[in-house]
């Protein structure tokens, strides 16, 4: 075997390799960062780092014994902002993402389990910031995933988000409004939540 044979074999096992840390890039931890480092925040409430392990046995538990959430999931974040910023308890404290939002209600109608309003996607009712956004499971996630928003523009929300990475805690979706429905462009948005 000559060294141009072997230079070839040793240059398609390192893209064969390349291509499966790609395609796990997002499973994989970010070694810049711990376990429960800051990442963001919104209104001096903290999205911390989670380092893409599940860690069942680590509850975040209220001083008055709220259940809070597994730390640091996004629903985590999105309660503890709730608890921290509204003083506001879930009646019914449990669930994954997509169970906040209550499918059988309609726009506009109170959720009792989470006692906040509910809004449809799309809705008569302009999301705004604070509302918790909630997007259904899919295929590799059957737990859903949510969000609050931090910033609603004309065509546009920004949510800040625990649980996707360290350069994600960010994004954005576009938002139409139509016929007097506001829509927030991702079929996965199930809807949003408000304290009022």
């Amino acid at each position: 075997m000559n060294l141009k044979n072997i230079l070839f074999r040793v240059f398609i096992i390192l893209a064969l390799l390349a291509i499966v840390l790609y395609s796990f890039k997002d499973k994989l931890p970010d070694f810049r960062y711990s376990y429960g480092d800051k990442l963001d925040s919104l209104n001096g409430v903290y999205v911390y780092y989670n380092d893409k392990k599940e860690h069942d046995s680590m509850r975040n538990i209220a001083p008055n014994g709220y259940n809070i959430g597994v730390k640091y999931q996004c629903v985590e974040f999105a309660k503890r902002y709730y608890f921290e910023y509204y003083h506001h308890e879930m009646p019914d404290p449990y669930g994954d993402a997509r169970h906040l939002y209550d499918k059988s209600l309609g726009d506009h109608r109170r959720n009792p389990r989470r006692n906040l309003m509910q809004y449809s996607n799309p809705s008569k009712y302009k999301p705004k910031v604070g509302d918790l956004i909630v997007l259904d499971s899919v295929k590799g996630n059957p737990y859903g995933h949510v969000a609050i928003i931090s910033n609603v523009s004309v065509n546009q929300i920004e949510v800040i988000q625990q649980n996707i990475g360290p350069k994600r805690t960010r994004g954005t979706f576009k938002m139409t409004h139509r016929k007097s429905l506001y829509k927030i462009e991702n079929r996965r948005v199930l809807g949003w939540l408000r304290k009022e």
